[in-house]
């Protein structure tokens, strides 16, 4: 029961920040503060988790109200490399990171 973002246009580590507040805790508690999280990476992370939550009910039969995050793992998805005009005529290039997330779910019993 997992779900896989890849390419995500939010630095990793500002998304390992958003994170670190759901991991190890139920989906219903997570999408809850993820939805009063006023930080852009937590859309994207509400959107993994629910892809998760809906992969464990279709494939697995389970009930979301069950269902707790076990890991939910961050890590670099590459660069968007740009150039931006520096002074003198001259250009200054700047990189955008992106991650890629990966969540796992498991019910409250396995745990």
């Amino acid at each position: 029961m997992r779900a896989v973002a890849k390419g995500l246009k939010v630095p990793p580590r500002k998304m390992n920040m958003v994170a670190a507040l759901v991991r190890n805790r139920s989906v219903d508690d997570a999408m809850v503060i993820l939805e009063h999280t006023p930080r852009r990476a937590a859309g994207a992370l509400r959107q993994v988790i629910k892809s998760a939550a809906a992969n464990a009910e279709h494939n697995n039969k389970s009930e979301t109200k069950d269902l707790v995050i076990s890991e939910i793992k961050v890590a670099t998805g590459g660069m968007i490399k740009r150039m931006r005009a520096g002074g003198r005529l001259s250009v200054r290039p700047y990189r955008h990171r992106l991650s890629n997330v990966v969540v796992s779910l498991s019910t409250k019993e396995a745990k």
